[in-house]
């Protein structure tokens, strides 16, 4: 991944090259210089993308805002070298001025000026200089709101009174807009579990609230242009509450709503939840769990039951219900509330195909799984009249959908509508993951009617990749795809059976969406929550497998194992040091964890407590089937002991980022110590590394492909005795699972050619295979169609990290993409085209090897440094062109390496 490099021997030989060869191969003047600046003698253009915490207009910042923006210059190779950020209030006038802060950062600048009023709305601005001390525009003002204390609310939470386990409820509060003309206006709820806001008759607003009651989420909404001075209104929502399940703790059902509306008079109308508000059941029925690990009810909506116009002025609502009064915000189990970052985005989808049955009956085919709601519109409905509909995996050979459990992750797809008569839509309010929809014969719907919402995490950015190779293309979009589809309100494991944020798939599904789509909230979000299951569960180290959950306190050594390295890729990617801050203590504790399983007698971490059943001293990979023989009766694992050795060298490059120098040379010294340890006793006289120790402290007679492939990517294997293993784990073909494969790549790193094999082929296990079988997300095991697995596991997704790395060349090289290395392969492909969207800006790379030679082209963002290697035999077989050029470096495996800035460059060279 980010933060290991395994593409070359340690052993590199830097070549020197006579001055007159640089001379001829390079244009001249090293980008980012001041002299380089001077002669280009332009000041940067203003700065673009503001945003704080990495949103644009965000409604809910609580603490010190963190800045962030993107400088620009015409000018090549240019760098930042100060900036100067100013805060308005609402009034216009100034609250703080950063001055000029020497400075290269442009990410998580940390606000330090005096407090900021809750719930108020705030512009800033920003402006740089470049390299030479020329002064940018002040950028276009950009905005934000702070969020609310729990004091602040001063909001009751309310809820229907019933015993159901699976409650719909409606509440409404009729009011009128002031007089004066409404200048801002804000909506911040929360709800357990699910919530539907509704303002004048339509709805503005939807989204889980999947945590702890103690420690929730609330989410405020911009509905300034849904009010309007003078007039009637109605606010109300359908709160949902079912329990627990994986994902989704148990709770309570309530529901606690704030609207602020801000007049031009100066005035400010506050209408919060309290007895005064009315609540009714919602049109749902009574009906089955759809399985036992989310948890989640089949849907089925009375039509005839709904209150139609609940959410407009006007409705009578004389036959509603007072609600049941919970209590003045913190109250019962509802203790903390903070902003929620992440949000989700919804787009209607229209199937690729509707066909009718010879039974009557209208099958959909959206074309790929989808995380969706389906949606049904009858025109002309029926009054009485049931429509059952089933979603699925899978079509029967007779065109129908398939009910089977194993083809559908063991979970009940069904849905019923009861309609009314006239026009009206069937829309259910939980998604689940599905293809097919299979609507029942004499339901008056025809295929125009048939739609779904598609749901997924928000992504502002995204990538792109073309090769060569249109197996290797189609792996990519698959993977990206999955990740996206596989990112909700948080990272999933499935969007149909458990829906759980575990913490191994997490991380991987995390790694992907960073890499495919620049992705940061979500991933700050999760790691948060990983902290908090830690202090709730886990005074000796370890954290959650899962979390938040419905099972309480649950863990599997090798997921905590993950986390310190995952909080360091984030940290790379990012720059977030505020967030590394805060997790550093929980890593620190991981470390202890790990510290305190290191036997004396073997110094190797030993029967690792945690987990149970087959998971217990560690998961290894997953399902069972796809362990592929690892040997589970070992003592001292070699797949532990390596995440071991990550745990501790993660942790120490937290401390040392963090100027804990003293913390940092120990737990490097500890690593050190472990390596030896795994390198003394864990492989085999041919230097190929076996799965552990057993009790006896006896080698096991199986050496995996994972515990290989591990040593490897994680930097354990020593230099010399790389290759060895490197061909020992390129002749097992595939032989760990979508969980752990991006591992395999990364190993295999030096070996594009086995990289595109592993991509592409179609017969064996990977991801060539489930395109081959038509499968169109990754799936939970490479033999999911034989053992009733999952067809919708984005932790198959992670691998398009190693493509981006291995195939395009694209590798962050230092915290926030401040430096980058593009090394094109020197085999496996013959071109290739793709941009990573990093946290500087997006860089392009261009490459094509043919019969004349090889070209490259580079895009590379403002104040990013760019380490370029070339295929080539020399320097000066090598043609630089464009502004501001670039500086040769040396050789290094065959490559000429080339430093440069920001801008567009073009290498050519004669090596063929």
């Amino acid at each position: 991944m980010i933060r290991r490099d395994v593409t070359g021997s340690a052993d590199r030989r830097v070549v020197a090259v006579a001055v007159a060869a640089v001379t001829a191969a390079v244009v001249t003047g090293l980008p980012g210089t001041a002299q380089a600046a001077l002669k280009a003698g332009h000041a940067p253009q203003a700065p673009a993308g503001l945003t704080v915490g990495d949103q644009a207009r965000p409604l809910s910042v609580e603490g010190a805002p963190l800045f962030g923006w993107t400088p620009r210059d015409r000018d090549p190779g240019e760098v930042q070298s100060a900036y100067e950020i100013t805060v308005r209030g609402p009034s216009g006038k100034a609250v703080w001025d950063s001055g000029r802060v020497r400075s290269g950062s442009q990410e998580y600048v940390r606000y330090a000026g005096p407090s900021l009023a809750p719930e108020t709305s705030y512009t800033w601005t920003v402006r740089t200089w470049d390299g030479s001390g020329k002064r940018s525009p002040w950028a276009r003002p950009a905005a934000f709101d702070t969020g609310l204390a729990d004091r602040d609310w001063q909001a009751t939470w309310i809820r229907r009174t019933t015993a159901e386990a699976d409650d719909y409820t409606l509440a409404r509060k009729d009011f009128t807009v002031g007089a004066s003309k409404v200048v801002r206006a804000r909506v911040h709820i929360a709800a357990g579990q699910q919530y539907e806001l509704h303002l004048n008759g339509e709805a503005v607003d939807r989204g889980p609230a999947f945590e702890y009651a103690d420690d929730g989420f609330y989410k405020t909404v911009d509905v300034t242009s849904k009010v309007k001075a003078g007039r009637p209104a109605t606010i109300g929502a359908l709160y949902h509450w079912y329990g627990s399940g994986q994902g989704r703790p148990k709770g309570e059902p309530g529901l606690l709503v704030r609207l602020v509306i801000d007049h031009a008079d100066g005035t400010r109308q506050v209408v919060v939840t309290d007895g005064t508000w009315k609540v009714t059941r919602a049109p749902w029925k009574k009906a089955p769990k759809r399985n036992g690990d989310a948890g989640d009810y089949v849907e089925d909506i009375d039509g005839t039951a709904a209150p139609l116009g609940w959410d407009e002025p006007g409705h009578d609502a004389s036959a509603w219900q007072d609600p049941q009064i919970v209590g003045v915000h913190p109250a019962s189990g509802f203790q903390h509330l903070h902003g929620q970052e992440t949000a989700l985005s919804y787009r209607t989808v229209r199937p690729v195909k509707v066909t009718r049955l010879g039974s009557g009956a209208l099958v959909a085919d959206f074309g790929k799984v989808i995380p969706a709601v389906p949606v049904v519109r009858f025109r002309n409905g029926v009054a009485g009249r049931h429509v059952d509909l089933h979603a699925s995996y899978v079509l029967n050979d007779d065109g129908t959908v398939s009910r089977s459990k194993d083809d559908n992750q063991d979970t009940d797809l069904s849905y019923g509508y009861t309609q009314r008569d006239g026009d009206q839509t069937f829309r259910p309010l939980t998604y689940v993951g599905f293809r097919y929809l299979e609507i029942a014969p004499d339901s008056g719907a025809g295929a125009d009617d048939v739609s779904a919402v598609l749901q997924h995490n928000e992504v502002t950015r995204n990538s792109r990749l073309r090769t060569s190779n249109a197996g290797v293309d189609a792996a990519y979009d698959l993977m990206a795809r999955s990740a996206l589809y596989g990112s909700q309100s948080q990272f999933l494991d499935t969007p149909t059976r458990e829906k759980g944020q575990f913490l191994g798939d997490s991380a991987d599904t995390s790694l992907a969406m960073m890499g495919a789509y620049g992705e940061r909230r979500l991933t700050r979000q999760a790691i948060r929550e990983f902290i908090a299951s830690q202090a709730r569960y886990w005074p000796d180290g370890r954290l959650n497998a899962v979390y938040p959950n419905g099972d309480g306190k649950r863990d599997i050594p090798d997921y905590t194992e993950m986390f310190p390295g995952w909080i360091w890729d984030y940290y790379e990617q990012s720059g977030d040091s505020s967030t590394l801050a805060e997790a550093y203590p929980a890593m620190s504790a991981v470390a202890g964890y790990v510290r305190r399983y290191i036997a004396e007698g073997t110094g190797l971490v030993t029967n690792l407590e945690g987990g149970s059943g087959q998971y217990r001293y560690g998961i290894i990979d997953w399902p069972a089937t796809m362990r592929y023989g690892h040997d589970m009766d070992t003592a001292a694992r070699t797949v532990i002991n390596v995440l071991g050795v990550d745990v501790l060298n993660a942790t120490a490059r937290a401390a040392e980022a963090l100027g804990r120098t003293g913390d940092a040379e120990a737990l490097r010294k500890d690593a050190g110590t472990l390596t030896g340890n795994i390198n003394a006793r864990l492989r085999r006289p041919d230097g190929v590394y076996v799965d552990g120790l057993t009790s006896d402290g006896a080698q096991s007679a199986h050496a995996s492909q994972i515990a290989n492939a591990y040593a490897l990517a994680y930097g354990v294997a020593p230099a010399g005795g790389r290759d060895e293993v490197e061909s020992y784990i390129a002749g097992l073909g595939m032989q760990m699972g979508p969980m752990t494969a991006h591992r395999l790549l990364e190993a295999l790193g030096g070996r594009p050619a086995d990289v595109v094999t592993r991509l592409t082929d179609a017969e064996g296990p990977g991801w060539g295979n489930i395109l081959a079988r038509g499968g169109t997300f990754t799936w939970e095991s490479w033999d999911a169609p034989e053992t009733g697995q999952s067809f919708s596991h984005p932790w198959g997704a992670t691998s398009l990290v190693e493509v981006q790395r291995t195939l395009l060349g694209v590798s962050v090289t230092a915290p926030a993409s401040a430096a980058v290395r593009i090394r094109p392969p020197l085999t496996g492909l013959d071109r290739a085209s793709g941009t990573v969207p990093l946290q500087r800006g997006d860089v392009g790379v261009t490459w094509k090897r043919d019969g004349h030679g090889f070209s490259l082209d580079t895009d590379v963002p403002v104040n990013v440094r760019a380490e370029i290697h070339v295929p080539a035999l020399s320097a000066g077989d090598v043609r630089v062109s464009g502004p501001g050029g670039a500086r040769f470096t040396g050789m290094e495996d065959g490559y000429a390496v080339f430093e440069a800035g920001s801008g567009h460059l073009t290498f050519r060279s004669e090596h063929r």
